[in-house]
């Protein structure tokens, strides 16, 4: 798998009607016919949430909804981008000069992430330019990676204009890295299963070195997906990068209790490793080190024997340096046993026991307590989503992505589909009065769906 390289794909444009208005729209547009299409699809992490920028594994699929963009290489210099949503606005700007606005998450911006990583990646300075036109039907701000799937779409338009190669690992792992341009540091999930995705299949992503490996979830069982119509966005929010900024203190305050190298840690996971222990053990050492109590920086400056001044230019990021309080305790408890519970998913799904389907979402309940309360990522609707999910048949549910609004993702056996979709549309979308204009972008049964692709007209 490791070198295995996107795939590229002869369709004929006339027999799918997305390709087809698609390349009629970019007709209309620049005047002009695309050379190629390129898609990544959004994903669903059904367990494992803030624990990939911890070093840990998680256990995303890949959604059928997806980012395709319509691509023609142009003599110019010039990269023109479009957007059939009419919401986002036309932008163009010199592919030689690449710059991105941290302070202002824009959609185009998410695209001149790809670009310029791959453009790093080669070193290359001059660039041809290209036209694009982009058309994405994951639902912004819902949890499903709709910004790491454009980030990931722009990224294979680029190195399939340069007439470049790259595998799915490395793609993956360029494309995490230069979402950080944006401002949001994210630990790669996104970007590997957008990559990585195989139809059929969920994947177990695991980290340094990055792999994934297939997880078959149980039959007689659907994933439903809902959103709670209350848009997050990471880049927007300093929520995100807080709580990344909580697991790293959290891992430097444990590893110099533990009489490690304290300034050498940046993760959590590395701690355990260090010490050579299990994730239970790493519960124990979190009770046993850290207070539930908010940390001020003064305390955690006195634990580590630093001034002020060095954890705001050496520790802090420029997005985190403001806060007054951290709460490492808590943050540290979520990541170990969130970490554990993937593990034992995986292996419920390996073992595949007479009663997989009950465990597995008695684990996903966990998870969605555990994010609720000890990393706080939730908020009252996704609550509510999940309390009439769990009360109309599923038999897990939790906040599914970074949380803070967004979607959730719900493990309902298949008998009780279509009960559990009119209940749950009646209890949540119509009573509160959210029924969106496409009531199936709110709510719908999904399966796993495959990674990026390249399409060539035949």
């Amino acid at each position: 798998m490791a070198a295995e390289e996107p795939t590229t794909r002869r369709v004929q444009v006339a027999e799918h009607p997305r390709l087809l208005k698609l390349k009629e729209m970019f007709n209309s547009k620049f005047g002009s016919t695309p050379k190629f299409y390129v898609r990544a699809p959004g994903r669903v992490n059904i367990i494992g949430e803030h624990i990939d920028y911890c070093g840990y594994s998680v256990l995303p699929m890949a959604v059928e909804q997806d980012m395709l963009i319509a691509v023609e290489p142009v003599k110019t210099h010039t990269l023109q981008l479009a957007n059939t949503n009419p919401l986002y606005p036309d932008f163009s700007t010199s592919a030689n000069n690449i710059h991105i606005d941290k302070t202002k998450p824009l959609w185009h911006n998410y695209f001149l992430c790809g670009f310029k990583g791959i453009q790093e990646h080669f070193g290359l300075s001059k660039l041809t330019g290209m036209n694009c036109l982009v058309d994405g039907n994951i639902p912004p701000g819902s949890g499903l990676s709709s910004s790491s799937a454009l980030v990931c779409c722009a990224g294979l338009v680029t190195l399939t204009v340069l007439g470049m190669s790259l595998s799915k690992v490395e793609l993956a792992e360029i494309c995490a890295k230069s979402e950080r341009y944006i401002g949001t540091e994210g630990g790669g999930m996104d970007q590997s299963i957008s990559f990585l995705a195989e139809e059929g299949t969920a994947k177990l992503i695991e980290f340094s070195p990055l792999r994934a490996t297939d997880v078959r979830l149980p039959s007689g069982a659907v994933f439903v997906i809902a959103n709670s119509c209350v848009e997050a966005n990471k880049a927007a929010s300093s929520h995100f990068n807080v709580r990344v900024m909580e697991c790293r203190l959290a891992a430097k305050v444990l590893a110099k209790h533990k009489g490690l190298q304290w300034d050498k840690v940046l993760r959590l996971e590395e701690v355990q490793t260090k010490l050579g222990v299990s994730l239970q053990e790493m519960l124990l050492v979190t009770e046993d080190a850290l207070h539930a109590e908010p940390y001020s920086r003064e305390e955690i400056c006195k634990y580590l024997g630093i001034s002020l001044e060095e954890l705001r230019t050496q520790i802090l990021t420029p997005n985190t340096q403001d806060e007054l309080t951290f709460k490492l305790y808590q943050r540290a408890k979520h990541v170990y046993s969130e970490a554990a519970r993937v593990l034992q998913f995986k292996q419920v799904c390996e073992e595949a026991p007479h009663n997989a389907i009950q465990l597995l979402g008695e684990l996903m309940n966990q998870s969605h307590r555990s994010c609720r309360d000890m990393y706080e990522c939730s908020c009252p609707e996704l609550d509510q989503l999940v309390d009439i999910c769990r009360k109309f048949g599923a038999k897990g549910s939790r906040l599914t992505g970074a949380g803070w609004g967004g979607c959730t993702v719900s493990l309902v056996p298949a008998d009780m589909l279509s009960s559990f979709l009119t209940n749950v549309y009646e209890a949540y979308y119509r009573r509160n009065s959210r029924s969106p204009a496409l009531e199936k972008h709110s709510l719908f049964a999904t399966k796993p769906g495959g990674g990026a692709l390249v399409f060539l007209e035949a």
